[in-house]
């Protein structure tokens, strides 16, 4: 994969480590929309468009630096997909995965969205985030910012409650007003234990939540967010009917290692997207 950075356009030429549909599919981003071979990203404040043609894809951005970054162009998947593939169990999900990409997301608009997407269905976590974004966002022309800190400070629970998010309206509304812009600019500096044990103290956040955020907001490769797949994975790994996520989570994470993350997002989508009964 070769990519070359212009002035209008970043360039990724014969993309055998980034598939767009796969990397935007696979339940780390709410805020985007795609269209056969054009997708629209929404990050912050910030907007993409992607192209996808035969030998290329093509990103435009009046902010292509971000974008850059947010799609991790900087990491060499081929290494990552390598080393995965040596596991027997989790070959058939790199090779099927093969152009996911872990998006470098900002850790505050992962933690209110992943609140809202606990036990909640794709559809409806992207409505509840456009629903906040269009009403308490500022109005960037094609498209909204996600709120800031300081606009959610005066969403109300039954704003919430408006914008779909049910139960969790009275958790989310405690959490905004619990969070601060020091505590999480903090976050990013500390110890992994110090990050789980702030954010699952957080209401709405377990630690399935926690270590979706660490992965797709803070940049964590070590961890092993587990869902309902993911359990379903370990299962058929281990030949068992396991159902202690937190035990779950400690042996994949020892399994993977420092690559556990890489392998969640390829065991995930591989059996979501198949829909595998094991």
């Amino acid at each position: 994969m070769n990519i070359e950075r212009l002035k209008d356009k970043i360039i990724i030429h014969d993309p055998q480590d980034f598939n767009v549909e796969q990397t935007l599919n696979c339940g780390q981003i709410f805020r985007y929309q795609i269209d056969d071979n054009h997708a629209q990203v929404c990050s912050k404040d910030k907007f993409a468009e992607l192209y996808t043609y035969p030998d290329r894809i093509e990103i435009i951005s009046s902010d292509l630096d971000y974008f850059y970054n947010f799609f991790d162009f900087e990491r060499d998947y081929s290494i990552i997909k390598k080393e995965l593939t040596k596991d027997e169990f989790l070959f058939p999900a790199v090779k099927y995965g093969y152009g996911i990409r872990i998006l470098n997301n900002d850790p505050y608009e992962m933690i209110i969205s992943f609140i809202i997407s606990a036990n909640n269905n794709i559809g409806r976590i992207k409505r509840s985030i456009e629903y906040l974004c269009s009403h308490f966002g500022k109005n960037m022309g094609k498209y909204f910012a996600f709120p800031t800190l300081d606009e959610l400070k005066s969403v109300t629970i039954e704003d919430y409650k408006n914008a779909g998010l049910g139960y969790r309206a009275e958790q989310m509304y405690e959490t905004v007003q619990t969070l601060t812009i020091d505590a999480l600019d903090n976050l990013k500096s500390v110890s992994r234990t110090e990050q789980l044990n702030y954010l699952v103290s957080l209401k709405g956040i377990g630690e399935k939540v926690a270590n979706c955020i660490l992965l797709f907001g803070l940049g964590a490769k070590d961890v092993f967010p587990v869902d309902t797949w993911i359990n379903k994975v370990y299962n058929n790994l281990t030949k068992s009917n396991e159902h202690d996520r937190e035990k779950i989570t400690r042996e994949l994470t020892a399994r993977y290692g420092n690559l556990s993350g890489f392998a969640q997002q390829y065991f995930f989508y591989y059996y979501r997207e198949n829909k595998i009964k094991v």
